[in-house]
């Protein structure tokens, strides 16, 4: 390959939508250039949340990128969906210093996608090369890569990088026409059980599909309600600001889906979904009412119709939930990859990891066996 120079920039922000979306293709939009940017010009990401970015840059002959990485300096390990606290916790009872990290992801998204942005595919052992000396020249502890493509995985395996296997819960489209279509191919038990909560949780409810203009400043005032509500049960703050979402409207729009519950006109629940090129992305939940299987209804079921109703090939309803189950989600592995300089503390995550991978196989065989389907 033509020699090639890798630089960081000071964020997504700095770099032309057009180079960084060149590399990132189309089919996830958390990895692009909107989704990213805005991030950073809500102040979501920065010094201020910890997630410092440092997007990192393989340039080619021509001098435009051919290779880029999401790529963020972490002073602690919030927003990641992937725990490494036990490992932070080892390493400085050890006397190491665990942060800041590299963290290689999108931000505050458990969503599986490409972390190693390619126009050329042969670029990816420089970019990876690239993510190491960042690591390295900055005496950083380690670097991580969450939430990888599976079609990922082999580069970082190939450069010595230590992979370690998750679970989550994914809905897939068979060519489904209908949602009954769908149910047809689960159990009577759990299609009469889908049946009744779908209808309890929409009485006295419209619910409405939003997206693009559609979606306007009293709709995102609502749903910022919800999400705050969500975050504050969840996780002490919301790590969104309330400026990304109108952002998020503005620059992409139209891959955004804003699923409301109203009544009498007042939206009381919202759940935030982006469209894929191939899947639908449930992101964020809320509301101001708790009514029952309601939850449900817009993250998993309302989902599922929006997918059908596009074509598009599964639901990703984000991190863990083995409540997804009796919805029709089933078990699917997730992976990331970690590189750490120090040979002993990488021997003992090495030896964490294989032992982790059997609990989580084993684990996802099990609830293979729990899926609402027609046996047989």
């Amino acid at each position: 390959m033509t020699a090639v120079t890798a630089r960081l920039a000071d964020g997504v922000s700095a770099i032309p939508a057009d180079q960084w979306d060149a590399c990132a293709g189309g089919g996830n939009p958390f990895v692009s250039h909107a989704f990213l940017a805005a991030l950073e010009q809500s102040s979501s990401v920065g010094a201020r949340s910890g997630w410092q970015p440092i997007p990192i840059i393989v340039d080619g002959a021509d001098g435009a990128p051919i290779a880029v990485a999401p790529a963020y300096a972490k002073s602690h390990s919030q927003g990641e969906y992937v725990f490494d606290h036990a490992w932070a916790d080892a390493w400085e009872r050890a006397g190491g210093r665990y942060y800041p990290k590299l963290q290689i992801a999108a931000p505050f998204t458990p969503v599986p996608g490409p972390r190693l942005l390619l126009r050329d595919r042969a670029a990816a052992p420089a970019l990876i090369a690239a993510l190491e000396a960042v690591t390295d020249q900055h005496e950083l502890s380690s670097a991580h890569a969450t939430f990888v493509d599976p079609d990922q995985v082999p580069l970082f395996e190939a450069a010595g990088w230590l992979i370690r296997e998750g679970t989550q819960f994914h809905w897939r489209n068979q060519g489904f026409g209908t949602f009954d279509d769908f149910l047809d191919t689960l159990a009577s038990r759990k299609r009469k059980a889908i049946r009744k909560e779908r209808a309890a949780a929409v009485a006295g409810l419209t619910i409405r599909h939003l997206t693009g203009p559609e979606i306007g400043a009293r709709e995102w005032d609502a749903f910022w309600t919800f999400y705050q509500d969500t975050g504050n049960r969840k996780w002490g703050r919301p790590y969104l600001t309330r400026s990304f979402f109108p952002l998020l409207g503005q620059t992409m729009g139209d891959r955004v889906l804003l699923i409301l519950a109203e009544r009498d006109g007042v939206p009381i629940a919202g759940a935030l979904n982006l469209i894929g090129g191939d899947a639908l992305y449930g992101r964020y939940w809320g509301c101001t009412e708790d009514v029952p299987f309601l939850h449900f209804e817009l993250c998993y079921y309302q989902a599922i119709d929006a997918a059908i109703a596009r074509g598009l090939g599964s639901v990703e309803a984000g991190a863990q939930g083995e409540h997804k189950l009796a919805r029709g989600y089933a078990p699917v592995p997730t992976w990331s990859a970690h590189y750490i300089p120090d040979a002993g503390f990488r021997r003992a995550v090495a030896d964490f990891l294989v032992r982790e991978r059997d609990a989580v196989e084993a684990d996802q065989v099990y609830l293979g066996q729990m899926t609402p389907f027609k046996r047989g």
